[in-house]
């Protein structure tokens, strides 16, 4: 790892995080308001030339794999022809999508023929009413038939990531994670992160991940795995005996993972987020339509980065809500 991708507490950051859009299809309850937000002006979002070549700049510093998310990123036009033109950068060895699925019965043979590896997809509930009731939209969702359609196409591992609200969803723990038992998909459980807006969730919402799995292990023992042999995030796996997929946990309420964070994110306006739940942020789009060289503010910027978040103490980050950024 180059030392210019180390930050200030000697975290070596080589994943980055890309938001391609702030739109969204849904409306979900955890992480956008009901009548949506105020979108960025076109003229304010990357182009899918400067995407690459934000990334191309970067690139020869050490960052090696990149996700794209939104808002919800399959949303806009002709999404495969960015993920070309990632794959063809020299240096990046792992392109992810985090998408809710929607579009991948139609999108998933495309996106793997671009040169996408691999797919979160997003699964709040396996009921098409409750899927409608948490997005604040029926688009019809089936989410078994986006995840055969990662399947068919290649776009292993899957992981599948529930947002678990007490009250709400919380009901469905020990039936998501019985999807790991028949299929090669890898369920992540998240704690609820009550952001901005988003914060009339309060913490009686929150379900602890050692209840979720105290839950899902009412299918069977579930011992300590390594889970998918890819992957760039803070899950702790767990396996039921014979599985061909894991059963996950996230915990940013419990147990924070700021300690071994390797990350950066890219809104769909140009600025370096370096932190999920923090404000500190840094401008790439301009100096970028400048011709200005990006590296120095790429390495400036991970001197700043903070140790941890402060969601705990500020609930807010400077977020409205978690479709800015992409989660």
């Amino acid at each position: 790892m180059s030392e210019a991708l180390r930050d200030q507490h000697g975290r070596s950051i080589e994943y980055l995080r890309i938001s391609v859009t702030d739109r969204c299809n849904f409306r979900c309850v955890y992480c956008m308001p009901a009548e949506g937000l105020p979108w960025l002006p076109k003229q304010e979002i990357l182009s899918y030339e400067e995407i690459v070549a934000v990334v191309r700049q970067l690139a020869p510093l050490g960052l090696r794999r990149l996700r794209i998310t939104g808002g919800e990123p399959t949303i806009r036009p002709d999404l495969p022809a960015l993920i070309a033109q990632l794959r063809a950068v020299d240096g990046i060895e792992d392109i992810a999508l985090s998408t809710n699925g929607v579009r991948l019965p139609e999108l998933a043979p495309a996106l793997r023929e671009a040169g996408l590896d691999r797919v979160n997809i997003s699964v709040d509930s396996l009921r098409p009413e409750r899927i409608a009731a948490i997005a604040r939209r029926d688009l019809g969702f089936h989410p078994e038939r986006a995840l055969e359609a990662a399947l068919a196409a290649g776009l292993g591992p899957v992981k599948l990531n529930m947002v678990v609200m007490r009250g709400v969803n919380d009901d469905e723990v020990v039936s998501v994670a019985e999807l790991t038992r028949r299929l090669a998909v890898h369920v992540r459980f998240i704690e609820l992160m009550p952001v901005g807006e988003m914060a009339h969730l309060t913490d009686a919402h929150v379900v602890p991940s050692a209840e979720v799995l105290a839950r899902a292990a009412s299918l069977g023992p579930l011992r300590e795995d390594a889970g998918p042999a890819r992957g760039n995030g803070p899950a702790r796996y767990h396996r039921f005996a014979g599985a061909p997929g894991t059963v996950g946990v996230i915990t940013p309420m419990t147990h924070t993972y700021c300690g071994t964070c390797n990350r950066v994110r890219l809104t769909a306006d140009g600025r370096l987020r370096t932190c999920l739940y923090g404000d500190h942020e840094v401008n790439l789009r301009d100096p970028l339509r400048r011709g200005e060289p990006l590296g120095p503010l790429f390495v400036r910027a991970l001197a700043e980065k903070p140790l941890e978040h402060e969601l705990l103490k500020l609930r807010v980050g400077g977020l409205r809500a978690l479709s800015q950024v992409g989660g």
